[in-house]
């Protein structure tokens, strides 16, 4: 009578057979996991801002760049400013006027453009933001700002022809009054960044904002 076969050898075998090493050791994740790029976004929205950088072709072909700063945790323009260029130093003051004292958010998102240099990183870490640049080619992950951009340019300056640089602050001053107070967003249920009181009593009246490109609609 035959003995059978070790079993522990068989399988030993079957498992060379297909390429593995049986003595190999797989050794598992250690800690929770990290959180994902969207969980970060939700879970810290309000202490977070958002920055980017636009360009607007004027009537004589000249280049404008308007920075834009948006919250996250109420989808508010926080600020904006226009240059013909855009340098790190520049940036950076920009950044002092716009979180003056103690107002600077914990994270600031941003893409990997070059004009966020040397002197911009230390400005920031001196007002003590955290800097968390997005991956390259990745504008998904900067969201709120590239939204921002694109609603800019649908509503208001793809309909205007920019002069020049007093131009172009002029019409983003008016449409930032315009898209803080007045326009409402699925996102906030259909509130606006700055909170509109509901009304409920009382005729209707419009006021033209932008020469009659919007309106904003309130009770009296």
């Amino acid at each position: 009578m035959g003995c059978s076969a070790d079993p522990r050898r068989a399988a030993e075998a079957r498992i060379r057979s297909r390429g593995v090493n049986s003595f190999e050791v797989h050794v598992g994740r250690r800690g929770p996991p990290s959180q994902s790029w969207r969980t970060f976004l939700r879970n810290h929205a309000d202490a977070i801002a958002a920055i980017d950088l636009c360009v607007f072709p004027t009537l004589t072909f000249e280049r404008l760049f308007a920075f834009l700063v948006v919250g996250h945790g109420r989808r508010q323009l926080l600020w904006f400013a226009v240059t013909r260029n855009p340098s790190a130093e520049w940036l950076a003051q920009q950044m002092a006027e716009a979180f003056p004292w103690n107002t600077a958010p914990t994270y600031l998102v941003r893409d990997n453009d070059r004009a966020y240099g040397h002197a911009f990183q230390r400005r920031i870490r001196a007002m003590g933001i955290r800097d968390r640049p997005i991956s390259p080619r990745s504008p998904w992950q900067n969201p709120y700002a590239e939204r921002l951009i694109g609603t800019l340019r649908r509503e208001c300056l793809d309909h205007v022809l920019i002069v020049g640089e007093r131009h172009l602050r002029r019409m983003l001053a008016s449409y930032s009054s315009y898209y803080n107070e007045s326009r409402t967003h699925l996102a906030l249920e259909k509130d606006a960044p700055l909170r509109r009181a509901i009304q409920r009593c009382g005729a209707i009246i419009t006021t033209p904002i932008l020469s009659g490109l919007h309106h904003r609609y309130v009770r009296i």
